[in-house]
Formats: C-alpha cells, structure tokens, sequence
C-alpha cells in the first residue's frame, strides 16, 4: 500500500490528470511504476470519484438547474438527461463486459503511451472543423459517449476524447466541455459502485482519504483552468504534450 506522501503525490496527479486532457489514468499508472507502488484498481476509482465532487462544486447551478427542469418537465432539461443516458450506454458496455481485460492492462506502460497517441491524434483533430455552432443531439452525444468509453484505456483521457468528440463534430465548445463533464458523473458513480466489492483490499483507508482530498482541491483549480482553455480555443494545445509523452514511453519500454 502507499504511503501519505505517495497518497498526496497521487492525488495531486489524479486532481490536476483528471480535468487536463493528457489522462489521469495513464498518469496514475506511470507515477505507480515510477514510485513502485502497488495499487489496486479500486484505489484509482475511489479517486476518480473524488474528481465528482469538484464537478458538483464546479457545475453545481447548471446541475440544480437541471433538477429543477425535470421537475417541472422542461423538455430541453429531459433531452438532456435523456442525452446523457443513452450517451452512457457504450461505457456501461464495456465495464462489464471488458473489466477483466481492461484490468489486465491497466499497469503496462505501452498501453498508456500508445494511448496517449491515441488522446494526441483526438486533440489536433479536435481544431477541425473551424466553426463550432452545432447543437447537442443523439447522434452525436452517442459518438462522445463512444469516446468515453475508448477513454477506459489509461491513457485516453476521458475528457480530452469526450471534448474532442464534440468539437470533431462541430459541436459548441462551450456546450461540448458542459456535457463531457455532465457525462462524467454516471461513469464515476458507475465504476465506483462497480467496485466498491474490491474495497476489502484496501487495509489502510488513510492514505486513501488524503489522497482523495488532494484529488478534490487540485481538481478543482484544474477543471476551472481547463473551462479557461477551452474558451481561448487552446484546448488542442495539449495534442503536443501527449504526443511527445507517448513517443517517449514506447521508446523506452
């Protein structure tokens, strides 16, 4: 298990790794290797599951907003919702179909560095088409739900892909950022739930707990930096950084 210093360095990974589109998932992986630490899956999901209070805490006036329109039976706020749900079917697959072989892989750095190809390719694409003036409907929420499903491999960055997903389909900037992150709330709750069955193998919750807290303040600043990007159309900007990361683990591998 890792120690409170280990715990603090990789929640401060996770929080800044989860908003930032260069994925959490493979950072955590490469700190893990480079720390050598042993750390089971659970230990990353409850992180992840910190990294939903910040999208509360961030988001938390579109999301009562969203409850509000439901309970008076706004139609854009149950499309929405309807949006975000069937968008979530293809990740929902995956999990519980591919969990083992998702898990296999988990801790091989050539899998994150050719997944951080992977996120590069998304992210320069993402500059393409110039215009972004469509809005959200079913096919393409399902395609950025598609993307967050490939977003499983550490590596994909979850919001890189589901961002990118977007604005590669001329989506708004600012209604495809609002709706990754919008998306990302189910998955979390998701793979928490789904393995909160492993959480016996966690013997020490502090490290867990402070590592957690670490996720949730880092995060924060990260998601209010990413939504800055992402309105200064930079976002693609991080394309270069996965590249160069990605070349650099299959070099050395």
């Amino acid at each position: 298990m890792v120690s409170v210093f280990e715990a603090i360095i990789l929640g401060i990974v996770q929080g800044i790794t989860e908003w930032l589109p260069i994925s959490s998932s493979g950072h955590l992986v490469l700190m893990q290797n480079l720390m050598n630490t042993d750390v089971p899956v659970v230990f990353d999901v409850v992180l992840h599951f910190g990294s939903l209070f910040v999208i509360l805490l961030v988001f938390w006036k579109r999301i009562i907003a969203l409850i509000k329109g439901l309970l008076k039976k706004d139609k854009k706020s149950i499309n929405l919702v309807l949006m975000l749900l069937f968008a979530s079917i293809p990740i929902a697959v995956i999990g519980v179909f591919l969990n083992d072989l998702i898990k296999s892989i988990f801790n091989n750095n050539l899998t994150v560095g050719i997944s951080l190809l992977i996120t590069s390719a998304l992210l320069f694409l993402s500059r393409f088409p110039k215009n972004k003036t469509k809005k959200l409907d079913f096919k393409n929420t399902f395609l950025i739900g598609i993307a967050q499903a490939l977003a499983i491999l550490p590596g994909v960055s979850r919001s890189g892909a589901t961002i990118s997903a977007g604005l590669i389909q001329s989506v708004k900037r600012e209604d495809a950022a609002e709706f990754s992150f919008l998306l990302a709330i189910p998955a979390i709750i998701g793979a928490t739930v789904f393995e909160m069955k492993n959480l016996s193998q966690i013997s020490n919750f502090t490290p867990l707990i402070i590592s957690t807290l670490t996720t949730i303040i880092a995060g924060y600043f990260s998601l209010r930096l990413l939504l800055r990007i992402i309105k200064e159309k930079k976002f693609s900007w991080f394309s270069l950084y996965c590249l160069i990361l990605g070349i650099i683990i299959i070099t050395a591998h």
